[in-house]
């Protein structure tokens, strides 16, 4: 078991951290540059990144670090006594929580909103304003939680090779 546990929390830092690192391209530069395209192009660049993206091989890194984090984050509240059980179970909770529930209960909606918006209209216009605003916040708390998760479990890892 201790073994699998290490292979969880190995994929789980680097899956965080890759992760982590493409969110903080769409914050830092990406959503900047599609913004500066204009609402119709921006729209449109956006609802085909969101179509591509879908059919990438994000998708299996994306649902594997979620589901070692969710592991991890059970293995880690179920052992929160003994040393590293809080940090395993804070990076997991932390992935899950800001990463992937941010991701489902904000992002994908308005990603979804976006699709459904014609850009060609005043009000496709406001939904791209809306959706600059709202999208990046969110895509920022996205790209910090993965990197807290991606750091917290190479702390684990450290913990771990310690005892």
């Amino acid at each position: 078991m201790s073994r699998i546990i290490n292979v969880l929390l190995w994929f789980a830092a680097v899956g965080c951290g890759v992760i982590a690192g493409l969110y903080f391209a769409f914050s830092t530069f990406i959503m900047t540059a599609l913004d500066r395209a204009g609402p119709v192009p921006g729209t449109l660049a956006m609802n085909s990144i969101n179509v591509v993206i879908l059919q990438s091989l994000f998708m299996p890194l994306f649902w594997a670090t979620t589901l070692a984090s969710l592991a991890l984050a059970v293995v880690g509240l179920s052992h929160w006594r003994e040393p590293g059980g809080v940090i395993v179970a804070a990076a997991g909770l932390c992935y899950v929580l800001g990463m992937f529930g941010v991701t489902m209960f904000c992002n994908v909606p308005l990603n979804n909103a976006l699709a459904a918006a014609d850009p060609d209209t005043s009000s496709g216009v406001a939904m791209w304003a809306r959706y600059m605003k709202e999208w990046t916040l969110w895509n920022h708390v996205r790209t910090v939680t993965s990197l807290v998760a991606s750091v917290l479990f190479m702390v684990a890892i450290r913990g771990r090779m310690l005892v």
